[in-house]
């Protein structure tokens, strides 16, 4: 509506087409005179196409000619009916930059196969970034070994090796004075008692000669070793070579005048058949607290010991 000029009527009433309607004749309804709509007393809403005023004057509105434009060309676009036209108005083509006019726009795919175009190669980005990180590593791997190398050599040059040091220093068991020999006895140096006698009857006795002590099955028989010039007090093995008949033995020990409390073990660990002598030879040992200097070792039948058994040598080792 226009200020000032609403009519009698309200806009519930206002038809332009009442003129056809019974009702609306009897209200003064007309057809519209010069192209227009309405009747006495109604609302100056519609007015023939181009009849504006701008700034006093009539202007005609602006007509754009259209037409189908090939692809990718710019569409001129459509000014919105009534209002003012553009004079300053350019082309997209006009401008610096623009895309030349006519020229069609790039498009992209992504491999579709539609041959529009192609996309970014991804694929060979990716290969050559790999190729950039393998690259990389291959650099650091050489970079560290070739490292290494020079380290070793530097350690090489700079330290003596084990063997150049060992070579030009005295050994520990060279600058130390030798320790003595520790006694042995052959079994016919023993003394001998209660019936003990020396053979050379059963081959494989280590003594000199052959030569072992014989005689020992009988309770009171006995081989007594006394020893002297021992360097050291200490605890020392008492090693025992002897021959038993494919069957073990057992004897009583006495250290210094004190019996041991468990008797010396004689078993048949040759494995000899039983009568078998020549194949009996073995050894045993017992462990043994000796003084320095001079000690007295007795072997001996007793009762309850199993004597069947050839003495060969007796000697000594540290514990």
């Amino acid at each position: 509506m226009t200020p000032g000029n609403n009519g009698a009527s309200t806009p519930e009433d206002d038809d332009p087409f009442g003129y056809l309607y019974e009702d609306g004749q009897a209200a003064g309804a007309q057809p519209p005179s010069g192209g227009g709509y309405g009747y006495p007393g109604s609302v100056n809403r519609v007015r023939p196409v181009g009849e504006r005023q701008y700034g006093g004057q009539q202007a005609a509105a602006p007509t754009a000619q259209y037409q189908q434009q090939p692809y990718g060309q710019t569409v001129p676009q459509q000014q919105p009916y009534g209002a003012q036209p553009n004079a300053h108005y350019q082309a997209p083509e006009t401008f610096p930059g623009g895309p030349p006019a006519g020229q069609q726009p790039p498009s992209y795919n992504n491999g579709g196969g539609n041959g529009r175009g192609r996309g970014p190669n991804t694929k060979g980005l990716l290969i050559g970034a790999i190729a950039v990180v393998a690259a990389v590593v291959i650099g650091i791997s050489v970079a560290m070994m070739n490292g290494n190398d020079d380290k070793s050599g530097d350690q090489a040059g700079s330290t003596p090796s084990a063997s150049s040091s060992a070579s030009s220093s005295p050994s520990a068991s060279s600058s130390a004075a030798p320790e003595a020999e520790l006694p042995k006895i052959d079994a016919k140096a023993l003394l001998l008692g209660g019936g003990a006698t020396t053979s050379s009857d059963v081959s494989g006795a280590e003594a000199a000669g052959g030569v072992y002590v014989s005689g020992f099955n009988a309770v009171g028989a006995s081989v007594t070793w006394n020893m002297s010039g021992l360097a050291k007090t200490g605890n020392y093995r008492l090693y025992v070579n002897y021959g038993v008949p494919g069957k073990a033995a057992t004897a009583t020990l006495t250290i210094n005048g004190t019996a041991q409390s468990r008797p010396l073990n004689l078993g048949n660990f040759a494995k000899a058949s039983e009568g078998d002598y020549e194949k009996g030879w073995t050894e045993t040992w017992a462990s043994v607290q000796l003084n320095k200097g001079s000690n007295t070792i007795k072997i001996s039948c007793e009762q309850g010991n199993q004597c069947d058994v050839n003495f060969d040598q007796l000697y000594l080792v540290k514990a």
